[in-house]
């Protein structure tokens, strides 16, 4: 059985980078469950669904083995023994992974995949329903959040740094209705387990949130 850090929280709040950190400092496995689940829509693209095939999605989602490597110190990405990392990122494949992660067969599928990752290796796997359904016997939980004044300024950063022009109301109100939807919706909605740590990055650094969670582990 490896050893499981849980981090959940809403949008913005920095939960993958912070993930990928903690699990370079201490040489574990960073899953990224968003990635598998855009491996799931390379998988239903390469069987020549679109993306208005939902009965058909639930139907042959069984066949997709996803793996997650690391490989020179980055992550790599594989589909039934591709590598498929290269095609995570096209914006059709996102579009994709939205609409087959609403589907309860497809997030039952990578559940399994996901908590037999966790059965193998040491792993810090993030999202908004690790710690209380996916892994709800993790190790260690946190509940990492952040205002989301503070959640739209850093998107706002990102994006303006990327040449996009963006305005800054319109994504905190983005940020607040994704919220509303995360918490309220019926499969796996986010909340703070329990037994999870909660650790305010607001007015924290990077490296102070990653600190504070070794902390926690050790």
């Amino acid at each position: 059985m490896g050893y499981n850090i849980a981090i959940d929280g809403p949008a913005g709040a920095g939960k993958s980078t912070i993930a990928r950190r903690v699990a370079r400092e201490l040489g574990y496995i960073y899953v990224d469950t968003g990635a598998m689940y855009r491996a799931m829509a390379v998988y239903f693209q390469e069987q020549g669904l679109t993306s208005e095939d939902l009965e058909h999605m639930k139907e042959i989602c069984g066949g997709a083995e996803i793996v997650i490597r690391y490989e020179n110190e980055s992550q790599q990405v594989y589909l039934n023994g591709k590598n498929v990392t290269g095609r995570l990122r096209e914006e059709a494949v996102g579009r994709f992974a939205s609409v087959g992660s609403a589907l309860p067969e497809v997030r039952a599928h990578l559940l399994e995949l996901q908590r037999k990752l966790a059965r193998d290796y040491d792993v810090v796997m993030d999202g908004r329903d690790i710690g209380t359904n996916i892994l709800p016997h993790a190790d260690v939980k946190i509940y990492l959040t952040a205002s989301v004044r503070t959640r739209a300024e850093r998107r706002f950063k990102e994006l303006q740094e990327a040449g996009q022009a963006c305005v800054l109301e319109e994504i905190e109100k983005d940020i607040q209705e994704r919220d509303e939807r995360d918490m309220t919706r019926e499969t796996a909605p986010l909340k703070q387990a329990e037994d999870a740590v909660l650790i305010d990055s607001s007015e924290m650094t990077i490296e102070e949130v990653v600190q504070a969670i070794l902390s926690v582990c050790k």
